[in-house]
């Protein structure tokens, strides 16, 4: 994932001179630092989850100075520092000098990576919490590990019948668990908890809305460029094929489905990955019952660029089927025949297409390149986006909906790249204004900030503390989002034809 955030080791540059907090949880001293000039304390690397739960650290002293290391996945995810199998860690930014008496809200926030890579330690919440004092409403932030790839979400029929699909899924909600059970010695209030996140962290906690109780862990959501049915859910019985391969090429296995070594699973993954169509083979999976969905009050946006590099209708057919139907070999015509009247609702004309307002433009691309991008980003995030606020609305449930269209992240040298997937986070997290001397920029992040601290704390973005900004109004079907840009109102009508051909055909689309 491309993010504009400060480096994690930042987060001791001041302790030197200032003393550590400590905070005493149970029998053992939790030693952590402190970042934003002292403004803001760190507590790293503490363990949520063990065979069995952890509800204890069995250590006088522990030192949480430092973030745990990320979930095993493979090297070529490139993520920052140490990887482990013993990765379920959580971290705390809270204010300065926050008591166990204070109560304040919290804000749990679970990372992106496509269910295969992330970590927590590239999300730096010291200035978001430091807005949060500044602007008057205190809120202490977790941010929760959860296990990847194979690890994290088995696949196929011994995984079900095991019970052992949604690991990560089961990871996340101990770590809300833990939350409830302990963040009150940290001085947070179990009670007012909002669970945020982006792109397969957004997509785990719409998942966490149906049968998982997740209304007694949170109380409020706020989802970043994920829905549910921004990956195709099936039970697990539909990526048999990648168990199958994964489990024939682990050497290690001899026969069994456990594996013991980390680059024995990474290479298997690898040829899994490589000899099979679908980009997404380790993700969440229907493993129970219908009927239950936790009405909490949310924000749910997406970026207006998502970038597909298919230059051709036959590369863009391929690419849909290898997203929607990956084991169907040959295309269906049935699915052929619904991609040619999907097709037909996105014209060929570079000046309709994605990286939308830039007119005949193709950036040296090829000739349906920016065709390609509209459809797929329209399919993947903006049509689940929108089938899931408006259902939410409907029922009643309390919910704004955004776009994040902010032309200053275009890279100067990439810019058929648009507005691209995760470039909010660094608005919202703040770390943009320590990078940037557009104040513009500065402004936008602040409000950004703002909106989400806001609606933490009081259900509502509109609070009226902090930075000056429009009011954003509830989501009604078919009215208004807030368009991250010009903080303007804009109707949540555009591209009606071809993101309502995609919520009115699940089946086609693997939703």
């Amino acid at each position: 994932m491309l993010l504009s955030v400060l480096s994690a080791t930042l987060l001791g540059c001041t302790s030197a001179v200032l003393a550590a907090p400590t905070v005493q949880f149970g029998g053992t001293t939790l030693k952590g630092t402190t970042s934003g000039l002292g403004a803001v304390e760190f507590f790293g690397g503490i363990p949520f989850a063990l065979p069995p739960v952890v509800n204890s650290i069995n250590t006088t002293n522990f030192d949480a100075t430092s973030f745990g290391p990320a979930c095993a996945q493979p090297p070529s995810s490139s993520p920052v520092g140490a990887t482990a199998e013993d990765c379920l860690f959580l971290n705390i930014f809270r204010p300065k000098g926050t008591t166990k008496t204070d109560s304040l809200p919290v804000m749990a926030w679970i990372y992106g990576g496509g269910f295969r890579s992330g970590q927590t330690s590239i999300y730096d919440a010291t200035d978001l919490v430091a807005q949060s004092v500044t602007r008057g409403t205190p809120v202490i932030y977790v941010s929760i590990a959860y296990r990847l790839g194979p690890l994290g979400f088995p696949q196929g029929a011994e995984a079900a019948r095991r019970g052992a699909t949604n690991l990560g899924l089961k990871d996340q909600l101990t770590g809300m668990k833990w939350i409830q059970n302990h963040i009150s010695t940290f001085g947070g209030d179990p009670s007012k908890v909002t669970i945020f996140g982006e792109s397969a962290g957004a997509i785990s906690i719409t998942d966490l809305f149906f049968n998982s109780n997740l209304e007694k862990l949170a109380r409020a959501a706020i989802f970043e460029s994920g829905s549910r049915g921004s990956n195709t859910f099936q039970d697990a019985l539909r990526r048999q094929p990648v168990w199958d391969t994964f489990v024939a090429n682990l050497p290690s296995c001899a026969g069994s489905t456990t594996a013991t070594n980390s680059n024995d699973v990474y290479d298997a993954q690898t040829v899994a990955q490589n000899s099979l169509n679908e980009v997404f083979q380790w993700v969440p999976v229907i493993d129970g019952p219908g009927g239950h969905y936790a009405k909490l009050p949310f924000i749910s946006g997406t970026n207006s660029t998502k970038v597909r590099h298919l230059n051709t209708t036959e590369e863009i057919l391929a690419s849909c089927a290898a997203f929607y139907q990956p084991f169907l070999d040959p295309i269906p015509k049935w699915f052929a025949d619904d991609m040619t009247e999907f097709f037909a609702l996105y014209p060929d004309n570079p000046a309709a297409g994605s990286p939308f307002g830039t007119g005949n433009e193709t950036f040296g691309t090829g000739a349906e390149y920016k065709r390609g991008a509209a459809l797929m980003g329209d399919a993947a995030f903006q049509a689940p986006r929108r089938a899931w606020i408006q259902a939410a609305s409907k029922a009643g449930v309390p919910a704004f909906g955004y776009l994040f269209a902010d032309q200053n992240v275009v890279p100067a040298l990439f810019p058929y790249l648009g507005v691209y997937h995760s470039t909010e986070i660094s608005y919202a997290y703040g770390t943009v204004q320590q990078t940037t001397l557009n104040p513009q920029v500065k402004q936008l992040s602040s409000a950004m900030m703002d909106y989400w601290l806001s609606f933490a704390t009081s259900l509502t973005p509109n609070d009226g503390k902090g930075t000056p900004r429009s009011t954003w109004p509830q989501y009604t079907p078919g009215s208004q989002n807030q368009t991250f840009a010009e903080l303007a109102i804009i109707p949540d009508t555009y591209r009606a034809d071809g993101i309502g051909f995609v919520i009115s055909h699940p089946s086609t689309f693997g939703q």
